[in-house]
């Protein structure tokens, strides 16, 4: 084993484990918990973004501070492939493509999603409870542009490049990047960690062959913005879905 190889490896380690990693082991911890918890999974609910505080501006910077982690994440990456690999301007194609991939998943993620809750196999996930209407669009937003950039960009971008750069082929890269995207979203329940082990598949895919990271951005934050300022577009109201 190089010393190359070594460095490699050990940054692979260190960057997954500040980023995701941890994330992932806290949602198994969750997804346990709510697992041994008497009641059946479809009779929980979980909430994915709430007020951090009573008085707006307070928290309005929680918010903001807790979504800069996650550009962080993804600037952390970057510099780290610095010199490596091409990050193109993103252009007219790439919002097309977003689009297109925002559709294919987003589409069947929500009928996956109503029909495992009906099965027993999610929690009932409530978007948002944020309590401030001037501020909950916005965040939401950033929120939404937050997670796309932070998690297309570590768990596709630079995991695939790395793993590539160690010899990997593309069956095993794909596993490993979409395992990691499905575990740290297991809190929601077991339906959640498999459908984005899926979404991570057809991402992971798309990447590997056009090696455009724009395009997963672009569609991960149309499907986080539509599903969360959706939500609170229709007030809440989840009885279309069966609820």
């Amino acid at each position: 084993m190089t010393h190359l190889t070594r460095r490699l490896r050990t940054e692979i380690v260190l960057v997954i484990a500040l980023t995701f990693g941890v994330s992932g082991i806290r949602a198994l911890l969750q997804l346990t918990d709510a697992l041994l918890d008497p009641r059946p999974l479809d009779q929980q609910q979980m909430t994915i973004y709430q007020s951090l505080s009573h008085i707006p501006w307070i928290d309005l910077g929680l918010q903001l501070a807790s979504a800069a982690t996650l550009f962080l994440y993804g600037a952390l990456a970057l510099f780290l492939l610095a010199g490596e690999v091409r990050l193109r301007r993103p252009g007219v194609r790439d919002l097309g493509w977003g689009l297109g991939l925002a559709a294919a998943i987003g589409i069947p993620g929500l009928a996956f999603y109503a029909t495992a809750v009906h099965l027993g196999l999610s929690r009932q996930v409530i978007p948002t409870a944020l309590e401030h209407p001037w501020t909950e669009i916005p965040v939401l937003l950033i929120w939404s542009l937050a997670n796309a950039f932070g998690e297309e960009v570590v768990v596709v971008m630079y995991l695939l490049t790395r793993l590539r750069q160690l010899g990997w082929g593309l069956p095993a890269a794909l596993a490993a990047s979409s395992v990691l995207r499905g575990s740290y979203h297991l809190y929601q329940g077991i339906s959640a960690g498999f459908g984005n082990i899926l979404m991570g598949l057809l991402y992971g895919w798309f990447y590997w062959r056009t090696g455009r990271i724009w395009p997963l951005v672009i569609a991960h934050f149309i499907i986080d913005a539509v599903a969360f300022v959706g939500y609170t577009a229709i007030g809440g109201d989840l009885s279309w879905l069966g609820f």
